[in-house]
């Protein structure tokens, strides 16, 4: 697909079929192409009239009697095909199809689509939309696209997918006001045929683009998605995303409790760190952030110098650092000393550093502490609050030479410097012309979404992962469809499979019962067991504290007694020395239908539903995930020994927590969830108090029928994580 998408966006010649003086999408392609100095020939299509917006109308495609590279489709939805029709028995190959009416109205519309799509395919057609605006390849000075282009169009490595056609000019407004250049701008209409990921794919290979910046609405094809994300990393182009809207969760997920913290939003969030995505919250953001990561690229860990002038910026911007996890670590003894032989005798030196409105006299002040602050052996990168001028002055040269010093010292820098303006503001032509003629740095556009920026870079710089997780090797389980494990059975399965379970005995009767409880000694807990019984506590099932036999007798009693009110027969119970202080914690693991196995880690116990504090990441793990998860916590503290409570041992709870989620892998793709809810540590003791797996009805490979309890027996093959797969 790269290979033809190359020649889409790069056409020597296009046509324009459906050109009409009376569509404001014709007349706006049409002076695109014309304003923007698209270098080849532009045909108009027009069977009923001669000229078309001041030029010669062809009568069809095959009038031109010239070859043509791109057909840009306006004619009406049942017509859009006649027209591929004809481009094909001429042996045009590319199409970008304006037209409405597809798939995005209904049944009707979707089948002329299925056509269209057929017809390209089976006539090696590459087709872009329909129902999509077109592109804009400012590299390549080619823009046929329906909206129009403002001027100046510029040129510049960050490269465009939105699923939105409404918003792509808004985008390219936004990016052009902050001058951000573009390599290519898509809309992508109904992604009939070309998709994001196409496209995508395409940037990866693209030498004009160094970051790719998306729109989303959706993720379609997210095993594509992240063979291209990992493909862009190992190409070090980072890819920025705002997604918006979620998808539904499978519903039977909703055993676990894992089901009420894992959101599908927050899933994307999973995804796209397990991609080394960044993600984004605002257009803003989007054209922010993709603008920095193409000025700086990488930063080397999250140690920020500031260097501003004005105190009250410097404490916005350490509230921000903070809120982006960022460090201002304090200047190095010599910084200091440097620092206080340049800047006024009433200026404190300190990082964030303001070296204050003395700027106004002395000019130069602000490039020469940049210069020093860059030098710091402790600082990663520094922020330089530093506006380009808005207004052109009576005398340009003494702006220009202040800028093109500041530049040069940014360009020596030992560490990337990122330059950052006041608030969000357009720049300004002047501005302009200041950063062509002394070439300097991009400006990320105000604090609060510049900060955001240098937290994203810094993310990034530190978390992307270039290659695909290892597969596991398969572990074969006899599983009826829709069936739930309780405990019983599924702290069994764990334990055989190297998972630390809090030992238990089940138990037929109130003597099994006693016996049991005497063998592990007082006190003891005891719990319903009975097949598919998912949450004891709601039916009564659970008993604490026991003590004697006498409770133990009792607790036997009313615990069947509970059951058989609601309907149960058949019921025994567990019987297991009961476990005191240590911190609960959730494991969970639940499929979701787009990205596969999600971990969920949180409080446990009771605090669950109540607290909501997880953390999620996608499987597989590493200890090493594990322990960044659990860092995410508001509870994180609990687990390191706050106000005197005995500390976890990290390493070992972040192993097991890991071999869950390995465990959970290696069952394929007829598991739906498994959960561990209360995982207890005690300092370095880490048990598993209770265990639920659930099977779904989909995706086994059945071999049967047999010996399966109420079913057939399910022999789950598949391992494979997201994307795991061959590239």
């Amino acid at each position: 697909m790269t290979r033809s998408l190359r020649e889409l966006f790069r056409p020597a010649s296009i046509a324009l079929v459906g050109a009409t003086d009376k569509s404001g999408w014709s007349l706006s392609t049409f002076d695109n192409l014309r304003n923007h100095l698209f270098a080849g020939k532009v045909y108009l299509v027009n069977p009923r009239t001669e000229v078309v917006h001041g030029e010669p109308a062809h009568r069809s495609l095959s009038a031109i009697g010239e070859p043509v590279d791109l057909v840009y489709v306006m004619v009406p939805t049942t017509a859009v095909l006649s027209v591929l029709r004809e481009g094909a028995e001429l042996g045009i190959r590319n199409y970008v199809v304006l037209t409405a009416g597809f798939g995005e109205t209904g049944p009707a519309g979707k089948r002329l689509e299925d056509e269209v799509v057929a017809f390209a395919t089976e006539h090696g057609l590459t087709v872009l939309g329909p129902n999509g605006n077109g592109y804009i390849n400012a590299a390549g000075s080619t823009t046929p696209y329906g909206l129009p282009i403002p001027a100046p169009l510029l040129s510049g490595p960050v490269g465009v997918v939105l699923q939105s056609g409404a918003l792509a000019s808004s985008v390219l407004a936004f990016a052009q006001a902050r001058n951000v250049g573009l390599s290519l701008l898509t809309s992508m209409g109904n992604e009939a045929m070309v998709s994001v990921t196409d496209v995508m794919s395409y940037l990866v290979d693209d030498p004009d683009t160094s970051v790719i910046a998306l729109f989303l609405e959706s993720v379609r094809h997210p095993e594509e998605f992240a063979r291209v994300c990992r493909r862009a990393a190992r190409a070090g182009k980072p890819v920025v995303a705002l997604k918006i809207g979620t998808s539904a969760l499978a519903s039977n997920t909703a055993q676990a409790h894992t089901g009420a913290l894992v959101g599908d939003d927050r899933v994307i969030d999973a995804a796209f760190r397990r991609l080394g995505v960044v993600r984004v919250h605002s257009l803003e953001d989007l054209i922010i952030t993709a603008g920095l990561f193409a000025e700086v690229r990488r930063v080397g860990g999250p140690r920020l110098g500031v260097v501003t002038p004005s105190g009250g910026a410097s404490e916005i911007i350490a509230d921000r650092a903070e809120q982006e996890g960022l460090e201002l670590p304090a200047f190095a003894p010599e910084t200091v000393d440097r620092l206080e032989a340049i800047v006024p005798d009433f200026a404190t030196v300190q990082n964030p550093l303001d070296v204050t409105g003395y700027v106004v006299v002395d000019r130069t002040l602000l490039g020469r502490a940049l210069e020093v602050v860059a030098d710091d052996p402790g600082i990663d990168a520094v922020l330089l609050l530093n506006d380009l001028p808005r207004v052109t002055p009576a005398d340009p040269s003494v702006t220009l030479t202040v800028a093109g010093a500041t530049a040069e010292r940014i360009r020596r820098a030992r560490v990337p410097v990122v330059v950052v303006s006041n608030v969000l503001a357009d720049i300004t032509e002047f501005g302009r012309y200041v950063q062509g003629q002394t070439g300097f740095p991009y400006v990320a556009g105000g604090i609060e979404h510049g900060m955001t920026a240098i937290g994203n870079v810094v993310r990034w710089s530190a978390n992307v992962v270039t290659e695909p997780p290892g597969s596991l090797s398969p572990l074969p389980v006899a599983a009826v469809p829709g069936e739930v494990w309780a405990e019983h059975r599924a702290a069994r399965f764990l334990a055989g499979h190297g998972i630390p379970v809090v030992p238990a005995e089940q138990a037929a009767d109130e003597a099994e019962a006693v016996a049991a409880a005497g063998r592990f000694g007082y006190p003891v807990v005891l719990k319903a067991a009975a097949e598919g019984l998912g949450h004891k506590s709601d039916l009564g099932g659970v008993r604490l504290d026991l003590t004697g036999p006498d409770d133990v007798r009792a607790a036997h009693r009313e615990v069947i007694g509970a059951l058989s009110a609601h309907g149960i027969t058949g019921a025994a119970t567990l019987v297991q020395p009961q476990r005191r202080g240590g911190v609960e914690l959730l494991v969970g693991v639940v499929r979701d239908p787009a990205w596969g196995l999600t971990l969920a880690v949180g409080l446990g116990g009771v605090w669950v539903e109540v607290l909501r504090d997880s953390a999620l990441r996608l499987l597989p793990v590493t200890p090493d995930d594990v322990r960044g998860a659990l860092a995410e916590l508001r509870g994180h503290g609990l687990l390191t020994g706050a106000r005197g409570t005995r500390p976890a041992d990290l390493r070992r709870l972040s192993e097991v927590i890991a071999s869950i989620g390995d465990l959970a892998l290696r069952l394929g793709p007829g598991l739906a969830a498994l959960e561990v809810n209360p995982l207890l540590v005690n300092g370095p003791e880490v048990e598993a108090l209770d265990a639920l797996i659930t099977w779904s009805w989909g995706h086994h490979r059945r071999r049967g029928p047999s010996k399966g309890r109420g079913g057939w027996w399910v022999v789950v093959e598949e391992t494979r994580g997201m994307g795991a797969g061959p590239e």
